[in-house]
């Protein structure tokens, strides 16, 4: 953080508020058009924190030090991972226990279903596909943004710490399902920024799939 706010580029400030202005639509079209990396980019990193929803919320939450986790997720629309990076300090498991009730309810239910990752899945593809076809004078002038710009530099670190933090987080939800032993081919899948994971989400077993293998408790009897 003392980089990203004291020593992260930052040669044209205004620069940085035409851009925001910009991708946030704020802008009317005045003929200038916004690099095809930087847009991927500002969206993917809309899509980060669901990812980031769907791994912490079921199983990355923590019963040892009573911290919710939600504050943090609705922190990282915004933040990133530098919004997530104080939870994952504070965070201990191990998880605590779900029962199916809650599996149901929202938000549950909405970060639990298949095509929910598989729309976030398919999302964060199409955009990379958009940056990996964009020509090489644009990935230079990407370069150049990123050299020059606090908002593209911040960014870009951003994105690279939310793809450094994945496969960490995609090996808790896979022991926390038990899943490691059918799973764990998965593991270097998820070093493949943003795509590995969301294929995780796809393909991962269910939690009302790991209640029912979960055997209930005899009554005691004389």
């Amino acid at each position: 953080m003392y980089y990203v706010f004291l020593l992260a580029p930052n040669l044209i400030p205004s620069l940085d508020m035409y851009f925001l202005q910009k991708l946030l639509n704020l802008k009317g079209d005045d003929g200038f058009v916004l690099n095809e990396v930087l847009v991927s980019l500002w969206y993917i990193m809309g899509l980060w924190p669901l990812v980031y929803s769907m791994l912490l919320l079921p199983t990355g939450r923590s019963s040892k030090s009573k911290i919710p986790v939600w504050p943090f997720i609705m922190l990282s629309f915004i933040g990133g991972a530098y919004a997530l990076l104080p939870y994952f300090v504070l965070w201990r498991p191990p998880p605590p226990n779900i029962d199916e009730d809650e599996i149901q309810k929202w938000p549950l239910n909405f970060l639990e279903s298949k095509i929910t990752a598989g729309l976030s899945l398919a999302a964060g593809l199409g955009l990379i596909i958009y940056a990996g076809l964009a020509t090489g004078d644009t990935w230079m002038e990407f370069y150049q943004y990123f050299r020059g710009s606090k908002l593209i530099h911040v960014t870009s670190l951003d994105f690279l710490l939310m793809s450094a933090f994945a496969p960490f987080w995609v090996y808790n939800d896979m022991t926390a399902r038990k899943w490691f032993d059918k799973g764990s081919w998965l593991l270097p899948v998820a070093l493949i920024p943003f795509l590995g994971p969301s294929l995780y989400l796809i393909l991962r077993p269910s939690l009302s799939s790991l209640l029912t293998q979960i055997p209930s408790v005899p009554a005691d009897s004389e």
